[in-house]
């Protein structure tokens, strides 16, 4: 106990000192800043700040949450990590505007002109252009290529699943284990695999879904499996109801393979799950590198070949992080696009579920037949019908792409060297590139976590209280990490909400998308006792999370494109965003992205499920 109290004190020390020295440096603002209503800061101008936090596992993770988790971690340990890391900002600023608890945007009348082509007619042609690319070599199996061996004979939906379940049992038994698919039947899947194989028989498929093999994140309700998002207790029985996106799945003829891992209650970036029910999903472009989170074992299921499309949910870029760091598509759409009803209502207000899929035009399925209002969901009510205006073109001329270079730039030289060229690549297909401002990132930047920590905070002090010693020891540091937060930061950070949503209508008023990198980083490497106890990485959540934050505290929606790889082999990729409900555009550069990669590397862990 005496070494314990002594390890403690040290820690604290230390953070004390940071501080100190943060503060005597000039990158701790603490002056108290007075706003105007609509009026933009200066911090458009000033480089994203890191986080500071020593990468903990094993020992020094186990004995860090120990200490924040006591009065002494609570008052003086935590209070110093959140003066560190900036994370008391909200304390210095005062905002004069309403606050926006809810990012909803109402849809705006279509200005342009009447679709001269219906959604399906442009699906149809958008399918047909895939199935012929351009480039040898190899490419993920996508939707297309299911259906192409569906209405031909070549295969049937039976036949494809009994290569999934093959595929599912090699997984598991192989080193390391995938631990992509968590929990799978091969009743379920053999029992829908046959209904669509009659359906195709008698010439009449559901929908472009009919016959594809999905997968759901574990944090979204699919009967007949337990709905333990990523814990070691929740979800003791069989779920009875699904929720809306799987019925829809269901009812479109998808194949349910099965529900896919996932960080532990959406709380980290990695993926990293070390608990008896799911172990740590594995990067299939390289084993020993994190998959991403939260949404790891959808993000590996898709890169791994076991599906083309899978579903997650992204409240710090859940859904867009993995497909980053595993060489897919992942889409984020306008907060409300994709009703949440049957998932966890961990954050209520920055929350959207998305595809995690091979290509673009797999995302834009997934968006035409997902995309409605749900009775039961109160968010997305009034939303627009999907509409792909002007995705088929063969230019992007007419288009402005706004890029922000000091926040842009703020990314590994790697990444930025390859994002970079990706901007030519656009510029040189006819869009004008503009430079924008981004107004208040920082403070955007804390806002953000304090909305989706509070809220996960609020809905899991039960499970806290009832469940702490269940939980991984990065969820206990996550909470404790949440707990600091008081109502007048919560308020404070949705006032500041209603000012970043203000500044964007004006950026998307001048420009019709916003470019970043997808991602700070790539995938991180996985340590040996980050498989046993898990890990706290403050910096690498960061940096994860760097380009995603805006997206899910506006709702703006966001779609990523892999553009290339590392010197080792690890996938980059780029990001667009665009305003509320203009899913549209995205999908219109993200086809043009797509052609900026010349080759496609095959992953390290790859099935083929249509040989």
């Amino acid at each position: 106990m005496a070494l314990l109290l002594l390890l403690s004190l040290a820690a604290a020390l230390l953070l004390f000192y940071l501080g100190f020295v943060r503060r005597r440096t000039g990158t701790s603002r603490i002056a108290f800043q007075r706003r105007e209503p609509g009026r933009a800061g200066d911090s458009s101008h000033q480089p994203p700040r890191d986080a500071w936090g020593p990468r903990l596992s094993g020992f020094s993770l186990r004995l860090f949450v120990h200490v924040t988790n006591t009065a002494f971690g609570q008052f003086c340990v935590m209070p110093l990590l959140l003066r560190v890391n900036n994370f008391t900002l909200m304390h210095y600023l005062d905002i004069h505007e309403d606050p926006t608890f809810i990012p909803e945007v109402a849809a705006e009348g279509r200005k342009e002109k009447p679709e001269t082509k219906n959604t399906s007619e442009i699906l149809k042609q958008l399918i047909e252009t895939r199935s012929h690319p351009d480039n040898t070599g190899f490419s993920f199996k996508g939707i297309q290529d299911y259906l192409n061996c569906y209405r031909t004979g070549e295969l049937t939906p039976v036949q494809v699943a009994k290569n999934i379940i093959s595929s599912l049992e090699d997984c598991e038994k192989s080193s390391p284990p995938l631990r992509a698919i968590v929990q799978w039947d091969r009743a379920q899947i053999q029992r829908m695999a046959e209904a669509s194989t009659t359906r195709y028989r008698n010439k009449c498929p559901l929908s472009l879904l009919d016959g594809i093999p999905v997968c759901l994140k574990e944090e979204i309700k699919v009967v007949p499996y337990h709905f333990r998002v990523g814990t070691a207790y929740l979800g003791t029985e069989p779920e009875t109801e699904d929720a809306t996106v799987t019925r829809k799945l269901r009812e479109a003829g998808a194949i349910i393979i099965g529900v896919s891992n996932m960080h532990e209650l959406g709380t980290g970036t990695t993926g990293c799950n070390p608990n008896r029910f799911h172990g740590t999903a594995r990067n299939p472009y390289n084993p020993q590198h994190f998959t991403g989170g939260s949404s790891s074992g959808s993000a590996a299921a898709v890169a791994a070949g076991l599906c083309p499309l899978a579903f997650g949910s992204d409240g710090s870029g859940s859904v867009r992080i993995p497909a980053s760091f595993c060489g897919v598509v992942g889409l984020k759409g306008t907060f409300g696009l994709i009703s949440c009803h049957g998932c966890l209502p961990l954050s209520y207000s920055t929350v959207s579920l998305g595809p995690i899929c091979t290509s673009v035009t797999d995302a834009a399925i997934a968006y035409s037949i997902l995309a409605e209002p749900d009775p039961l969901y109160p968010y997305g009510l009034k939303q627009p019908k999907p509409s792909l205006s002007e995705v088929l073109t063969p230019d992007l001329k007419g288009l402005k792409l706004g890029v922000n270079w000091t926040f842009f730039k703020a990314c590994d030289a790697e990444i930025l060297a390859v994002c970079q060229k990706a901007v030519e690549h656009l510029q040189a297909l006819g869009a004008s590139v503009v430079d924008v401002p981004l107004p208040e990132m920082e403070e955007v930047r804390v806002a953000h976590l304090i909305c989706i920590l509070s809220e996960m905070r609020d809905f899991l002090q039960p499970d806290f209280n009832t469940h702490f010693q269940q939980m991984n020891l990065e969820t206990r540091l996550i909470l404790a990490l949440a707990s600091q937060f008081t109502a007048l930061d919560y308020i404070k950070a949705n006032r500041q909400r209603t000012r970043s949503m203000s500044f964007l209508r004006e950026i998307f008023a001048n420009v019709n998308c916003i470019l970043t990198p997808a991602t700070a980083c790539t995938a991180p490497r996985i340590d040996d006792s980050d498989l046993l106890m898990g890990n706290g990485d403050l910096l690498t959540t960061i940096r994860a999370i760097r380009y995603m934050q805006l997206g899910n505290f506006t709702g703006i929606p966001g779609l990523v494109v892999p553009v290339g790889y590392t010197a080792t082999g690890l996938p980059i990729s780029f990001q667009v965003m665009a305003k509320w409900w203009d899913e549209a555009v995205l999908f219109r550069v993200g086809l043009k992205l797509e052609q900026f990669r010349d080759t496609t590397r095959k992953p390290a862990i790859y099935y083929d499920v249509l040989a």
